[in-house]
């Protein structure tokens, strides 16, 4: 096999997975955060205060978290083209009955069940590309797949602005509209994934003999080099010291995305601006941090480097916090945004490259829904906290510091599993 077999292996590849996964992911962040504007004209509408509202929003995570493992372990069995499809029509269900919520109790079950249903996505994603791409190339992908989530941000504000200014169209109020045409979205993408996916390489059509045998070579090669290193079993992958400790790593990082995307659209409000104008002005951040993920992403790949990508920029994402709990205009309060955005989405995808170095087969599948499940309670703590110390205190500060330490935290022990990485190697080199 020579060079131009790979490079053109890899670019097929990626034009037949990336555009699904990145447009797959839009859906899904979006159902996530559009409760975020939803709470723009549905708080007031219901009556829900702060606090209510802030359980509410991440109520999802509860759910996704009990089942994330359990949902990855099941597409592990039955493959990815029938479970996410499967993940896709039950979370548009469960976003159709948002519309019908009337109290604070209906609306933590809803959410509960939201994350129940979408459990297994993007562990899922993260298991199918580490099954279709080489390591070397992988925090790129995964950098491009997790751009969706910006992108949704910078796309989704205006059009969530837009949708609630639509007020009365069909006999909806604004936010019932916008759970609609979510819920219809994530149905129609179900059935296409269905019948668009591939579960493995061996069953594509789209590439030729010759390519088909470097991808299968390729990824069997590198699984051999792990294979006396790698975790395995569902066990070993759930109890690798390893994995624990980049979920709670990763439980830092989710705090700071789901508080800033749940959060940010009433915290630009408080400077007095209307629901059209909060719309395209959240859309800032998000744009400039698809650039910033991308580019990073690069750079790690190129330095094959993950740690301090991670580290600092986490540490890039806690001072945007921080200014953000300080400021009083709305330029200033814009650039912090702009940080914030930029340091949260910039470590996620080197953070995404480390657990393949170590985890292989069902291990991975349960070390990565682990991962992904467990740090995702920081999506239920850092909604919740910013709506209990908001209510409390009256305004962001106090709540903005809080996500900056969790983020302090998650660059802390990152950079903890390489020096217990040096540690080790050292200590058999001198064996």
């Amino acid at each position: 096999m020579n060079s131009t077999t790979e490079q053109v292996t890899l670019r097929k590849i990626s034009w037949r997975i990336v555009p699904f996964v990145m447009f797959a992911y839009f859906i899904a962040f979006f159902d996530r955060i559009n409760i975020g504007f939803a709470a723009l004209t549905m708080n007031q509408d219901l009556g829900f205060s702060s606090t209510v509202f802030g359980i509410g929003a991440g109520m999802f995570f509860i759910g996704y978290f009990l089942t994330d493992i359990p949902s990855n372990v099941i597409l592990l069995k039955v493959g990815p083209r029938i479970w996410l499809a499967r993940i896709m029509v039950s979370w548009g269900i469960i976003a159709a009955c948002m519309m019908l919520v009337e109290t604070s109790t209906g609306f933590y079950i809803l959410r509960f069940l939201l994350g129940v249903a979408e459990a297994g996505f993007f562990s899922g994603i993260i298991l199918y590309l580490s099954t279709w791409f080489p390591i070397k190339r992988r925090a790129q992908v995964i950098a491009f797949f997790m751009a969706a989530a910006p992108i949704s941000s910078m796309l989704g504000s205006p059009l969530a602005g837009t949708i609630l200014s639509m007020h009365g169209a069909f006999g909806l109020k604004g936010w019932q509209l916008m759970f609609m045409l979510d819920s219809v979205a994530a149905v129609l993408l179900g059935i296409f994934t269905f019948f668009y996916l591939n579960d493995r390489p061996e069953k594509n059509r789209w590439l030729n003999k010759e390519e088909t045998q470097w991808l299968i070579t390729t990824l069997a090669d590198e699984n051999q080099n792990k294979a006396g290193q790698a975790k395995t079993s569902i066990w070993k992958g759930l109890t690798d010291i390893r994995v624990l400790t980049l979920a709670v790593v990763y439980f830092g990082t989710s705090a700071g995305l789901y508080s800033l995307n749940i959060w940010s659209p009433q915290f630009i409000k408080s400077f007095g601006l209307s629901t059209f104008q909060i719309g395209f002005i959240n859309a800032i951040p998000a744009a400039l941090s698809i650039v910033a993920m991308i580019l990073w992403a690069k750079h790690s790949d190129k330095t094959k480097e993950r740690t301090w990508h991670v580290v600092s920029a986490c540490l890039f994402a806690c001072l945007g916090f921080v200014l953000a709990g300080s400021v009083h205009s709305l330029p200033l309060a814009i650039f912090a945004l702009v940080m914030a955005n930029v340091g949260i989405s910039s470590c996620k995808p080197p953070l995404w490259s480390i657990p393949s170095l170590f985890l292989n087969g069902p291990a991975a599948a349960a070390g990565l829904a682990a991962i992904n499940s467990i740090g995702n309670l920081g999506g239920f703590a850092g909604p919740a906290v910013i709506g209990w110390l908001k209510e409390t205190t009256g305004d962001f500060s106090l709540a903005l510091y809080c996500v900056a330490g969790m983020l302090v935290v998650s660059a802390v022990l990152t950079l903890s599993i390489e020096i217990s990485r040096k540690r080790k190697a050292m200590k058999n080199a001198l064996a």
